[in-house]
């Protein structure tokens, strides 16, 4: 009985240290979103001041409306990356259910769009049939949003960035990839990038580097989904991630 005690409480230890590793990862890549994220606002702000400020000043009708829909659509937009954020910030426990995945993946872009445009990264999305998938989906957000920011990283000087979503009816999953067109990863890395504390990166200017954690919980979350995560790279032409799900 004492053993069976043990060993719960070492099952919940490793949970939670598990749960702290995935905040502490998601923190960092909320991080290195915030400077875009923040500038983006404040775009946002001076469009919408702008506009009002040319609604008061002129009276007639065309320029007005004109001076309302701009007003409307950086509201929209706001509303957009603040929900999208909020998705993400909820923790939503192991809770799973049905979940569109374009939609998903959408939520995830609307956070990065302005990051990768600072970084000259060009973004295309390709979408096949109407993937849906069990999943909880912060946990697959995270995981995207990790990706994506690795993906970037890895084009210095910009790049090309493709995600597809699609229903492989052939296997019966659904599919995200997640390709960049940055300098890839030399085979000999390749076999390591699951391995905790694993980094490719190299330290920037201000000391920091990867911690070699993002991936190996990307793959512990995707298999806890009884899904699977498969990388595909070539040293000069980019890498691909795909995540699968039953």
């Amino acid at each position: 009985m004492t053993e069976q005690r043990d060993c719960q409480k070492y099952v919940d230890e490793i949970q939670s240290l598990r749960e702290q590793l995935m905040q502490a990862q998601k923190m960092g890549s909320v991080g290195a979103l915030a400077s875009s994220v923040t500038h983006e606002f404040n775009n946002i702000l001076t469009t919408v001041i702008n506009y009002a400020k040319m609604g008061l000043r002129h009276k007639n009708d065309e320029t007005r409306e004109k001076a309302f829909n701009k007003i409307l659509a950086a509201g929209q937009r706001a509303s957009k990356i603040t929900t999208g954020m909020l998705s993400y910030a909820r923790s939503g426990g192991d809770r799973r259910e049905a979940t569109d995945l374009v939609e998903l993946v959408q939520d995830v872009l609307v956070l990065v769009e302005k990051d990768l445009q600072v970084h000259r990264v060009r973004l295309q999305t390709h979408v096949e049939g109407q993937p849906v998938a069990e999943v909880n989906a912060n946990q697959i957000q995270q995981v995207l949003l990790n990706m994506i920011i690795n993906a970037r990283q890895a084009m210095d000087g910009g790049g090309r960035l493709d995600i597809g979503i699609r229903a492989n009816t052939e296997s019966g999953c659904a599919e995200i990839s997640i390709r960049d067109s940055g300098q890839g990863i030399p085979g000999d890395q390749l076999r390591k990038i699951f391995d905790r504390f694993y980094t490719t990166k190299t330290a920037d200017a201000q000391g920091q580097g990867g911690t070699g954690l993002g991936l190996a919980l990307a793959r512990d979350v995707i298999e806890s989904h009884n899904g699977r995560l498969r990388v595909d790279s070539a040293v000069g032409k980019g890498t691909t991630f795909t995540l699968k799900f039953p």
